[in-house]
């Protein structure tokens, strides 16, 4: 008894000081998930559900931190402790300071490798760290990643010393001030800009690898020939070496098939059950790494056979369509910010209540808002069912501009070096996600905003994956490119333009603004295209842009967008309050209004 007591009073004192090293900062409105959050293990899902393997160790947790003037040498003393993955401006960071381009951002950790993986390979993983990266183990630069966006690892494994590892990540991220890829972020946040986002924000990990290992799976669905292609990408391999992959309906194996590492392999899919927003079904698959016959590697994952396409109708009007058949694609703006976590949903479970809810309001669809998700939330996409339209986060120079070049009809003249550092990171945001099945539609520009050499931009994202359609320029300068026409029309729906060899959609249009005190992020300062009074006013509304919606879809829309998910920062034209508290429509009302537009070019 005696020594359960001591423990229980020593497990006490070692969780009161990690939670007095931690707290939520500031004063704004937090999600009901910022209370379950554990200091000692925050967001300890499998972060990478595409190619999963049995063995890693989560690394986030508290680190220390410290903010330093540019071109400083590492700190030798830190400003405290942050909770990593959330970026530093948040609450849920614990600290919730401000950066800035005259700044670097330090962190410091130390880490143990397990006894039992002293003989792998160790990769060190990092899911998203906005911008500019540089990695240190044992005072030693092992690497350096620029984009704030994608996943990049390296291997540690020569860096290792026995005992504890020291782990350095130095950031630069000039928001604003820079060239880069950015979305919302501002340095001043105001109207449709939100507050800058900087350093690690998604999951770091360890993962032990053997020197031969699989690094990527990529599965490419051809209904109309009932087979499946799949590229296994592989490191260390040598000529000789082999993968096997197996595709799994539940417990029984429905596909097999044997390639070289160097080969791509279609398999045949008898009688394939496909994926779609009423029937998300997913085929579980397996993939193992031969060398000399023996296995040195494997991991799971998973596909869908789908297919998306466009085809003229009875009518001649261009229609989009899904295995097959036209389905009008329908779904909200889905900004992906957090009150308390910014970038950073401060759960797994808030990361994939967005998605259920936008399934309940009856939409198939969801616009991914000039940011890009972690993986697990496009794996929650694929088996909740919905169509996920990706766009590249827009960037280069100031908001200003770039709203100059939307209403002048003008593109960017951007530098070399923007260019260069757009393509990097524009198919490295497609290599995440070009294995969902969710993701139907790439668009690689928005209004305009940090818009250039379309038709080139356009041509590249084709030929990088045709099996997907590619939106030019949502709401932006049009060109006679790509697959689709898309105009923007706030707040009511209208057809402005219309495309006779295209898809014509409708990118953007609604904003209906209801300000909920309590729930709102500045309680004196609030935006909205349209404002109402209550949630009857706002769902009359609501029904309203529906009904008027859908003789335009007769006449010519394939899909809409309605702006917008939940409220962000100063903007309160979401169908939920930013810190996901209340639902700001009448729910059935709206899901009926939905559902019916869903389903008008079906029947």
């Amino acid at each position: 008894m005696l020594k359960k007591t001591a423990l229980s009073v020593a497990l006490c004192l070692t969780l009161g000081s990690i939670y007095a090293q931690w707290q939520p900062a500031g004063e704004r409105i937090k999600t009901a998930w910022a209370e379950k959050i554990d200091p000692n293990s925050p967001l300890p899902e499998y972060p990478r559900p595409l190619l999963e393997r049995s063995e890693w160790l989560n690394l986030n947790g508290l680190w220390d931190y410290a903010i330093v003037p540019a071109g400083t040498a590492e700190p030798t003393q830190f400003d405290g402790k942050i909770l990593v993955p959330f970026p530093v401006e948040s609450s849920l960071s614990g600290v919730q300071k401000p950066v800035g381009v005259n700044n670097e951002l330090w962190y410091h950790r130390e880490f143990q490798v397990p006894a039992k993986w002293k003989k792998k390979r160790l990769l060190l993983q990092f899911g998203a760290v906005d911008w500019r990266t540089e990695v240190y183990v044992n005072d030693i630069l092992v690497g350096r990643h620029q984009g704030g966006y994608t996943p990049f690892s390296f291997d540690i494994t020569p860096f290792l010393k026995s005992g504890a590892q020291k782990l350095v990540v130095k950031v630069w991220d000039p928001t604003d001030n820079g060239f880069q890829p950015r979305g919302k972020q501002v340095n001043n946040p105001n109207g449709i800009w939100y507050t800058a986002v900087t350093g690690i924000w998604q999951t770091v990990w360890l993962e032990p690898v053997e020197a031969k290992h699989i690094y990527n799976i990529v599965a490419t669905p051809d209904i109309d020939r009932k087979n499946l292609k799949i590229k296994v990408g592989t490191a260390g391999t040598a000529y000789g070496d082999y993968y096997e992959v197996t595709v799994l309906d539940g417990e029984t194996a429905v596909a097999k098939g044997k390639a070289a590492v160097s080969q791509q392999l279609t398999v045949a899919i008898p009688a394939p059950k496909l994926w779609s927003p009423d029937s998300p079904f997913l085929y579980d698959v397996k993939v193992t790494l031969f060398s000399n016959g023996t296995e040195v590697d494997r991991a799971k994952s998973y596909t869908a056979m789908r297919k998306i396409s466009t085809q003229r109708d009875k009518n001649g009007i261009v229609r989009m369509q899904l295995n097959n058949k036209p389905l009008f694609q329908f779904g909200p703006l889905d900004q992906g910010w957090w009150p308390d976590g910014l970038y950073t949903a401060p759960t797994d479970e808030a990361l994939r209540y967005d998605i259920q809810k936008t399934k309940d309001f009856g939409f198939n669809m969801i616009r991914k808002h000039v940011k890009v998700e972690p993986a697990r939330w496009y794996s929650h996409c694929d088996r909740l069912g919905i169509l996920v339209w990706q766009d590249m986060p827009s960037g280069d120079r100031s908001p200003e501009w770039q709203m100059t070049q939307y209403f002048t009809g003008r593109e960017n003249i951007r530098s070399a070096e923007s260019e260069a550092n757009y393509r990097a990171e524009w198919k490295e945001i497609m290599d995440l996600v070009i294995d969902n099945p969710c993701v139907v539609v790439w668009v690689p520009f928005n209004e305009a905003w940090g818009q250039f050499k379309t038709p080139e931009i356009v041509e590249w994202t084709k030929n990088y994956d045709p099996s997907r359609l590619v939106n030019p320029a949502s709401g932006g300068n049009h060109y006679t490119t790509g697959d689709i026409l898309d105009v923007h029309h706030y707040p009511n729906p209208s057809m402005t333009m219309y495309d006779t060899k295209r898809a014509t959609v409708l990118g953007e249009y609604g904003g209906i603004g209801l300000v909920i005190n309590e729930h709102v992020w500045t309680p004196d300062r609030n935006w909205g295209y349209v404002q109402y009074k209550n949630t009857k006013e706002v769902t009359d509304e609501y029904v309203k842009f529906t009904e008027q919606l859908e003789p335009l879809v007769l006449r010519g829309f394939s899909a809409a967008v309605y702006t917008q998910t939940t409220d962000v920062e100063i903007e309160v034209n979401g169908l939920m309050t930013y810190d996901r508290k209340q639902i700001k429509v009448e729910e059935a009302r709206v899901r009926a209004a939905n559902q019916k537009i869903c389903k008008l070019l079906s029947e």
